[in-house]
């Protein structure tokens, strides 16, 4: 376990493993960095490149300095690339795509940049999540509603059936692991606010974004993913999209396929 200090004082804690590259592993809404998926794909990346796989903040091990804001995320993401040597590969899932996403746009230094099915509803006929859905998230968490607050921001935000609720509040592990993090998805809610109204994406916010960039989206994920992927690939600079069966990420991460992706992007066999 290693631990980088971010402009805010707030530590943030990591795993390096492998040899090669550096590649950072940005997660998304309920992960972390000892979470089975991220640790499946750990291992299978850490055989081509040293991976830096961190908690990002409030989550894990990692510090969180109230109040919370989107630039605090963006910086701790740049301590963690100089923690890196000061240039790496990026990966960034579901909001962790958002987040890296907006790090590369505010100036932290990239290779190449993989997006994986970041959450974006860009169609008005897509299901949304509700106008104020950022606003209530942080009103369960600050009532300490935390097992209302997963369900809502599963449910009503992520579109998950309510019946796959009830399957994990009976799983222990599945469960706890949610409630751990559950206070941190205000800061999720922050990232996506805005980008999920079924509006076409602001492209001159991300115009600098001119380094390589891979849009990951699963042809099995529901339509206002592989809308979103597909319009950020089309104004990105420099993108190009994956759409293949399997890579999608609202059920089991499919570890060995996500890998074979990126070795072959990061590496340069795309």
């Amino acid at each position: 376990m290693y631990t980088v200090t971010s402009k805010d004082g707030t530590k943030i804690v990591y795993d390096k493993s492998g040899k090669g590259p550096a590649l950072i592993l940005a997660a998304g809404a309920f992960s972390y960095r000892k979470f089975p998926g991220m640790a499946q794909l750990v291992n299978l990346l850490s055989e081509h490149f040293t991976v830096y796989n961190y908690d990002r903040r409030g989550r894990g091990d990692s510090g969180d300095t109230r109040p919370y804001e989107t630039a605090r995320e963006i910086e701790d993401l740049q301590a963690l690339m100089e923690a890196a040597g000061g240039h790496a590969y990026v990966w960034g899932l579901s909001s962790g795509a958002v987040l890296a996403l907006q790090a590369a746009a505010s100036g932290v230094s990239m290779k190449k940049l993989a997006l994986h099915e970041p959450p974006f509803v860009v169609d008005m006929a897509d299901r949304k999540p509700p106008k104020n859905f950022a606003k209530h998230v942080t009103e369960l968490i600050e009532a300490n509603r935390r097992a209302e607050a997963i369900k809502y921001f599963m449910t009503k935000v992520m579109g998950a059936p309510s019946f796959v609720i009830g399957m994990m509040r009976i799983m222990p592990g599945v469960w706890s692991r949610l409630m751990s993090v559950a206070h941190t998805l205000p800061y999720d809610a922050a990232l996506l606010d805005g980008y999920m109204d079924g509006n076409p994406l602001p492209a001159e916010l991300w115009s600098d974004v001119t380094i390589p960039v891979l849009v990951l989206e699963g042809t099995e994920s529901p339509p206002a993913l592989r809308h979103g992927a597909q319009a950020l690939a089309s104004v990105l600079p420099n993108a190009q999209l994956l759409s293949k069966k399997g890579l999608g990420h609202t059920k089991k991460l499919d570890a060995q396929k996500i890998s074979a992706e990126l070795q072959a992007f990061f590496l340069g066999n795309h």
